[in-house]
């Protein structure tokens, strides 16, 4: 022990990291094991590389980028609004071939914990108040499992979409625990695959590692971004060979609206022999606080809002619409081949820090807890998005954001991204399912809602005071309709709010209505 000790004491003084040790002998066997065990993880001189960049990003943060930005060229585009009826059919056949060949998988980004909505657990876990009491993840997971049966549907094979969930050290036994008890959502155990996402260091402004406790490192999560080491150590991408996966689509967990391993995105990227690709949604508002999707010095990367002058986000073009309109929405299609090669160490250690100031507890030189009143250190963290920069072959894909994008991110009582609004956009986008599909929506007294499509939490013109539009709930589980389709059904029902349509146990349509 004293012999190891010598040489990690050597080892800190030459990282200048030396006062991670300043605490020792006041520690007992156990809290020694402890700090041991912290210290093993780490690479020093990585660490110390990793703090001359976050100097760099912190001097560059007030610069502008403008003079370096290019807008996207059209033949990487495609829209889902301005896109031939007959195209998107080809995209969604093509990608629901890949996936009937089992050559699709999905990776959900699920490291963090639900701090901001005022939960101790995983966002997936969180029920945003639906009819039916779904949570994040089991929405997800029928999604999958309507695919699935669509692409044997079609091909009359079965096929098998693999669920890749990064965790945090903070999610992961819950994750685990979340899906063993509900039986995996009726997914196949082996095919929901969950591996943790690595952990940095907090320093301080002087690159000086953190102590949290006098027996533990202060550590952050590594950022989404830190998908492609974890890819590589924990052996995912050996798993995706293996299952004979050709391409992954990655996305983020609070997004009500997603729909994963969307046939037409996938076929859209296909058809476009992408390596890389970006659903995104059209930013309409040059202030809208959103990362845009664009080139810098030739390369793909998403920007930052902040990283822009008003001037360059007030930019339109010729046909009316801002230049830089793609708004980053984290979802994304890969090649297994481009993953491989984003996550090989060349390539992986360009990925750059984005640094953030933050309050960390720590302790002083007696030991004593110190939790700080203003910004005492940093945390580094990478993001998904910027192997986007290794891509020659990439393509964006533009939705509709009142379909695809509803993100969880705060409490109610925050003017936007809760689960109130989640609840709201899921609903209206089924209740739109449903009247194209020719379903009339009804009062208890019979009488119909009027306007029904227009209303926005509130009265449209020449309604009746009692059609406010958060009365007009309406859910259809996945497991009926992925995207709207299969829902002839309800051609001329009457239905009367709440209302789920769900699937019964001899797999035909259940309609629940009003106070059934």
């Amino acid at each position: 022990m004293e012999t190891d000790i010598a040489a990690l004491r050597s080892r800190l003084e030459a990282a200048s990291q030396s006062h991670l040790l300043q605490l020792w002998d006041t520690l007992d066997a156990g809290q020694r094991q402890s700090l041991l065990k912290d210290l093993a993880r780490i690479n020093f001189e990585e660490v110390n590389e990793n703090f001359k960049d976050a100097q760099q990003t912190l001097k560059n943060a007030s610069e502008k980028i403008d003079s370096h930005l290019e807008p996207l060229l059209p033949e990487v585009c495609g829209s889902v609004t301005r896109t031939d009826p007959a195209d998107i059919a080809k995209y969604h056949l093509k990608g629901l071939t890949e996936i009937s060949n089992n050559g699709v998988a999905v990776l959900l980004l699920a490291g963090g914990q639900g701090t901001r909505l005022g939960v101790n657990y995983p966002k997936g876990m969180y029920d945003v108040g639906l009819p039916s009491g779904k949570t994040l993840y089991q929405l997800q997971a029928e999604r999958i499992l309507k695919l699935q049966r669509q692409a044997t549907e079609q091909s009359g094979k079965a096929c098998c979409i693999p669920w890749y969930i990064m965790t945090s050290e903070h999610t992961k036994e819950a994750t685990q625990n979340f899906f063993k008890k509900h039986n995996y959502f009726g997914l196949q155990a082996q095919d929901v695959i969950l591996f943790e996402q690595g952990r940095l260091p907090c320093l301080t402004f002087e690159g000086k590692i953190i102590l949290e406790s006098p027996s533990k490192v202060a550590l952050a999560p590594d950022g989404n971004g830190g998908l492609y080491r974890a890819l590589k150590e924990h052996g995912v991408l050996d798993d995706m060979t293996k299952r004979g996966t050709q391409c992954v689509h990655v996305y983020c967990v609070d997004n009500i609206l997603v729909k994963m391993a969307d046939p037409v995105f996938l076929g859209f990227c296909l058809n476009k022999n992408a390596e890389c690709g970006a659903k995104v949604v059209e930013k309409t508002v040059p202030q809208e606080a959103v990362g845009v999707v664009c080139k810098v010095n030739g390369r793909y990367q998403v920007v930052e809002y902040s990283e822009i002058t008003l001037s360059t986000a007030e930019k339109r073009a010729a046909d009316g619409r801002l230049a830089f309109n793609a708004g980053n929405i984290c979802n994304h299609f890969f090649t297994l081949n481009f993953l491989k090669h984003a996550c090989d160490k060349p390539q992986e250690t360009q990925l750059k820090h984005h640094v953030a100031k933050k309050k960390i507890p720590n302790v002083d030189a007696s030991g004593n807890t110190v939790k700080p009143e203003s910004p005492n250190g940093i945390k580094m963290e990478k993001f998904v998005f910027d192997v986007f920069q290794f891509a020659t072959n990439f393509a964006v894909w533009d939705v509709l954001r009142e379909e695809e994008f509803s993100p969880l991110k705060n409490a109610d009582g925050a003017a936007k991204d809760t689960p109130t609004t989640c609840r709201n956009d899921l609903c209206a986008l089924h209740r739109r399912y449903a009247i194209a599909a020719g379903a009339v929506f009804v009062h208890a007294d019979g009488t119909p809602y009027t306007d029904i499509q227009s209303k926005q939490n509130g009265k449209a013109d020449g309604q009746s005071t009692h059609d406010t539009d958060d009365t007009v709930s309406c859910e259809i589980s996945p497991l009926i309709s992925y995207a709207g389709e299969g829902l002839e059904e309800v051609k001329g029902v009457k239905l009367c709010p709440p209302v789920i349509l769900e699937l019964s146990p001899d797999s035909k349509l259940d309609i629940r209505q009003g106070s059934q």
